[in-house]
């Protein structure tokens, strides 16, 4: 059995078919490199009984079939991997994802600006302008986590959260922004925009979940009659999100 080194994570039991693995306790891109890179280097290892790995902004969640796979054995495993190669965790590219900001589309852009003492074209041009670290997925199918907001518009969620928000919104809450799936769902974050992408489709049995942790993404601002054709491209299944290896 492999001797953990003082800085390894911390392994916790879940149940009896899965296992946290605990690298920090804050929002930290460091920590979430580490996490994503264990998630990478498990797929790869196709260990016998290895169901599902599932990362989060500070964990990894493994879900695995102990009748196949013994806990011992998969801790070994975990411990086998650490620390992770350097350059592991990062998806070398970037998804540009077009966005209609304010109006019917985005209803709390102008409370944003001004309770940041912004015009609203300065809080799209903030929003817009930075390159965002898609830290996890979850709350709802496809729901996409997002780190580096800048500072001038990290804004407090909502005293009040609302039973349902639109679909395909992008929102912001504290000091995270957020691509929600093709689904109405309840929201205390302010809706800045939406966008045509579903970050969640069934229809693409390949590739269901369009967005996945460690991936980079770059909000693009588009005109009212580009957005309602690139809708109505996305309703036909096609992928308007434009990916950019680098």
């Amino acid at each position: 059995m492999p001797i953990a080194p003082a800085d390894a994570p911390r392994l916790l039991d879940a149940g009896d078919g899965g296992l946290v693995v605990e690298f920090g306790d804050a929002i930290d891109e460091g920590v979430n490199r580490q996490v994503i890179a264990l998630a990478d280097a498990l797929d790869a290892s196709a260990l016998p009984g290895l169901r599902e790995v599932v990362p989060t902004y500070r964990s990894l969640l493994v879900l695995f079939d102990p009748l196949v796979l013994s806990r011992r054995a998969l801790r070994d495993e975990v411990l086998a991997l650490w620390p992770p190669q350097a350059g592991a965790g990062e998806h070398k590219g970037c998804w540009r994802v077009p966005v209609i900001y304010g109006g019917e589309h985005g209803i709390d852009l102008d409370h944003v600006a001004r309770l940041h003492g912004l015009t609203t074209q300065e809080v799209i041009d903030l929003h817009a302008g930075a390159a965002y670290r898609v830290y996890m997925i979850g709350f709802a199918p496809g729901f996409a986590y997002l780190g580096g907001l800048p500072e001038a518009i990290h804004t407090s969620r909502r005293s009040e959260p609302r039973l349902k928000t639109p679909p395909r919104s992008i929102s912001i809450g504290g000091r995270q922004t957020a691509v929600s799936p093709p689904l109405e769902i309840p929201s205390g974050w302010h809706l800045l925009g939406q966008t045509p992408v579903r970050s969640y489709d069934p229809r693409r049995t390949g590739r269901p979940f369009l967005f996945a942790a460690g991936d980079t993404i770059r909000f693009a601002p588009v005109a009212p009659a580009d957005y309602g054709a690139l809708c109505r491209a996305a309703e036909a299944g096609e992928i308007v999100a434009q990916w950019e290896a680098s």
